[in-house]
């Protein structure tokens, strides 16, 4: 079992009712930007043990009558086929799913924004394929001086040329596939057509990471550096909350460099600010859910060496760069850690050496480590994996869960008549063949029964491994780091 740090329960009940709380504050309207996840908050998840990947999405199913929702992605994201990382499907992909989710759980669905609009082809074609199944779709354009012209900004040239989004729910969800899709302005020019309208409404943002009643270096803080270093997000101390309250909140620096303009834009179209900082305009109760320092901490060093290595391997990719690398290695240091504090990497490097093949190391919930090694049956993942099952089932370590009479045929159907290079299984495979054969074999189906123990569990593999493998230990919740380095020395890797 996992050990817990955080009080999910708590978080969906006081989260509620702060955001009840800000909806009456503006007299019965809110759009509610939401940054980071709102679906699968992995993130959320690791650094906080015991809060739950879908906690938000409950949360708002507690104000599913009185909710609908905006969904916003760029122009530029669709153009450029940006990819959700940690799903590993494109924005447009996932807006898809979001529409998807956010109908199955019967939370109206208020349309999609595209910001930057230019008129792209891709984007055309992606807005024609939204119309066509029915999802009405909003164009927003690029704004020239935005931020800083507000007068520009908060016009008919301006927030006036955007199509308005009409809305009927006193809470409005605004959301995004990721970071960066312009959720915030959506909200503004939503604000600027009501106000013209005589809808009276307001703004507020739920940003989960950095926790603002945390201290500033607090290794969850840091974590949320670690996650964002592509962005050059940095936590800081909010100058604006200090001034006008005398408390110390943190914040990181998007929100604090635009909270200027955003107090201008807010004056410009009501003629007041409702807010004295960005803290202020947050509603994240997260903060008061922690139950035990200690294993938030941990887990968030944790957490920051697997953003590092990420980070590695995208460089290795060519998709990130030295800077990024610098900027990881800077934060391990501000929390007082190195890889070594990832027991899982040692064992994996360790075994590598020994056999002088790739090699994979699981930490089980007991603090147990197991390792697999590459064989002529089976890769450094599946075999791992294999061996996490017998232990976890107290198998003997000596037993075949699967003998070569059953993964032969496999491999010789993947030479022969699939035309694959590599003859070793992948994990997802071994499991398939461990879910046929428990049908026949007692000792097959104990293993089954041991994978829900998996999530929540660490694990390294000494080379990059193939994206099979790695859905698969992110399918049963394992948190796994790569060497940046490839196993052959070939330009195409699957």
């Amino acid at each position: 079992m996992q050990t817990i740090g955080f009080d999910n329960n708590k978080y969906i009940q006081l989260q509620s009712q702060k955001i009840q709380e800000r909806i009456s504050s503006f007299g019965g309207k809110l759009y509610l930007e939401f940054g980071g996840k709102l679906f699968d908050d992995y993130h959320a998840s690791r650094v906080l043990p015991g809060f739950k990947p879908d906690s938000k999405i409950h949360m708002l199913l507690s104000m599913k009558d009185d909710a609908e929702t905006i969904i916003v992605v760029s122009a530029s994201a669709i153009e450029q086929n940006k990819i959700r990382g940690d799903l590993g499907i494109t924005y447009d992909m996932d807006t898809l799913r979001l529409i998807d989710t956010f109908a199955e759980i019967g939370i109206l669905i208020g349309g999609v924004v595209i910001t930057q609009y230019m008129r792209q082809p891709s984007v055309d074609a992606f807005i024609k394929r939204l119309e066509n199944l029915g999802i009405r779709v909003y164009r927003h354009y690029p704004i020239e001086g935005y931020p800083t012209n507000v007068p520009k900004i908060v016009s008919e040239n301006g927030y006036g040329k955007n199509e308005y989004v009409e809305t009927t729910k006193p809470l409005v969800v605004v959301t995004a596939p990721g970071p960066g899709s312009g959720k915030m302005a959506t909200c503004l020019s939503q604000l600027y057509h009501d106000h013209i309208r005589g809808i009276k409404a307001g703004y507020a943002k739920f940003e989960t990471f950095p926790v603002w009643n945390l201290p500033l270096r607090h290794p969850v803080n840091m974590a949320y550096e670690a996650a964002t270093i592509d962005l050059n997000d940095v936590n800081m101390i909010d100058p604006y909350h200090l001034e006008a309250t005398g408390i110390t909140a943190v914040n990181y620096n998007r929100d604090v460099e635009i909270f200027p303009v955003l107090r201008a834009i807010f004056e410009k179209i009501y003629g007041t600010c409702p807010y004295k900082s960005p803290t202020d305009m947050g509603v994240n109760m997260a903060g008061y859910c922690i139950t035990d320092n200690d294993v938030v901490c941990r887990a968030s060093k944790m957490e920051i060496i697997r953003r590092y290595y990420d980070t590695l391997c995208r460089k290795r990719n060519g998709i990130a760069d030295a800077e990024e690398i610098y900027k990881a290695e800077l934060i391990m240091n501000q929390v007082g850690i190195d890889t070594s504090f990832r027991q899982v990497v040692r064992f994996a490097l360790e075994k590598a050496e020994s056999t002088g093949d790739p090699a994979a190391a699981i930490e089980l919930p007991d603090g147990t480590v197991v390792t697999g090694k590459t064989s002529n049956l089976m890769g450094p993942a599946a075999a791992a994996l294999l061996n996490a099952l017998k232990k976890l089932g107290g198998i003997n370590d000596e037993f075949l869960l699967l003998p070569p009479v059953v993964i032969e045929p496999l491999q010789k159907l993947k030479i022969e008549n699939l035309g694959n290079q590599n003859p070793r299984l992948h994990a997802d495979e071994i499991l398939m063949a461990l879910a046929i054969s428990a049908t026949t074999n007692p000792v097959a189906a104990l293993a089954m029964e041991q994978l829900h123990k998996l999530r929540g569990c660490q694990a390294h593999i000494s080379v990059i491994v193939s994206n099979v493998d790695k859905n698969i230990y992110r399918k049963l919740g394992m948190d796994l780091t790569c060497e940046p380095i490839y196993e052959s020395k070939k330009f195409f890797h699957r």
